[in-house]
């Protein structure tokens, strides 16, 4: 199993989530990421080496984008939250 680290903005990210939905991530959708973190889509482009994760929760899609670092077999998460503007917001962050 791999560990996990994040961007300082994802403790935003998660206050703007349902407390059932930040339950539901920590106890199921990353402990499955990390166990697997090849599943997730691999990015291209700009987000070119960021994975994407995807699920789906009250009907609504959501993504976790994160960076696998084999070296130090950690999952490096960038950004948890809604598909809606989701890459736009991924690629800010990224560069700044």
């Amino acid at each position: 199993m791999y560990q996990d680290e994040y961007h300082p903005q994802v403790k935003k990210d998660i206050k703007h989530l349902t407390p059932t939905l930040r339950e539901l991530i920590q106890t199921q959708h990353l402990p499955k990421l990390l166990a697997n973190p090849y599943q997730g889509e691999l990015l291209i482009g700009d987000l070119n080496g960021i994975r994407s994760y995807h699920f789906t929760s009250a009907k609504q899609p959501y993504r976790i984008a994160y960076v696998v670092e084999e070296n130090t077999h950690t999952v490096f998460i960038l950004m948890i939250g809604k598909r809606g503007e989701f890459y736009s917001l991924l690629k800010k962050r990224v560069k700044g």
